[in-house]
């Protein structure tokens, strides 16, 4: 019986002169991967409907075992800026990255889901001076680490709970440990074998994100708070670790990201 989907590309290979393999990260089954026989042919019926991270509504059969088999495709919604700015190109490539290498195979997100579209919404035309897709980028690291359960604590201490004083300026410095899911205090740090040091005005930007993020993935119009541009550099770097040790090993463009 065949199955409809709306479903982000996250990557493709071509099978055949006419074929292609993709794989197709939906909102109702999660990620999947198909086989689109004649998805290569120049006016084959999937039309540009499987270029990467073009939003497209599939209808597909499902084998068990091998590969799904994709049988129409129409165009819901593509990312013009893709085109035109290498930075916005580079986060729609990271973006593909997290949520092919993060989720399993039909384990549904569609949070996740939500917050990749508005993710690619957000980014801006040209690589030009101006507002930079920093908290957009930021606000969907968190809600991809909170979907795959590790959705870090930036109020209370993941060791032993206690909550932290409100960030200002003279604090002590905490740890951010994914280890243990979050900020550790310093009566816990030497318990913590992992950490990355973050700064009290760094932890309330992340705080103030986190409680944004999933509004804003999910409700239109809802915006997220600017991130100040001294701690813009301190946050990157944090979510980079944490995405890194989630994943083991270093996304392919998080150094490019860091500039976002």
């Amino acid at each position: 019986m065949p199955e409809q989907a709306t479903a982000i590309v996250i990557r493709g290979t071509d099978w055949s002169e006419t074929s292609r393999i993709c794989t197709l990260f939906t909102r109702e089954f999660g990620k999947m991967r198909g086989l689109a026989k004649g998805g290569r042919r120049l006016r084959s019926n999937f039309e540009m409907a499987f270029d990467l991270l073009t939003v497209s509504r599939v209808v597909f059969l499902r084998k068990s075992g091998g590969l799904d088999l994709l049988i129409e495709a129409q165009v819901a919604e593509r990312y013009p800026q893709l085109r035109t700015n290498l930075l916005a190109l580079n986060c729609g490539y990271y973006l593909a990255e997290l949520l092919d290498a993060g989720t399993q195979e039909y384990d549904p997100h569609p949070v996740l889901f939500d917050a990749a579209c508005r993710l690619l919404r957000e980014l801006p035309p040209r690589d030009e001076p101006g507002p930079r897709p920093t908290s957009p980028v930021t606000a969907f690291e968190l809600v991809w680490l909170d979907e795959l359960g590790y959705g870090p604590r930036f109020e209370n201490c993941a060791a032993c709970g206690i909550t932290l004083p409100a960030p200002h300026e003279d604090a002590v410095r905490v740890i951010y440990s994914p280890e243990v899911g979050g900020i550790v205090c310093p009566a816990c740090r030497q318990a913590v074998r992992d950490g990355y040091p973050l700064g009290e005005r760094a932890r309330g930007a992340l705080a103030e994100l986190q409680r944004a993020a999933l509004p804003w993935a999910t409700t239109p119009g809802v915006v997220l708070p600017p991130l100040a541009p001294d701690v813009r550099g301190e946050v990157r770097a944090v979510l980079g670790y944490a995405v890194s040790v989630v994943l083991g090993r270093r996304p392919k463009l998080q150094a490019e990201l860091l500039r976002a």
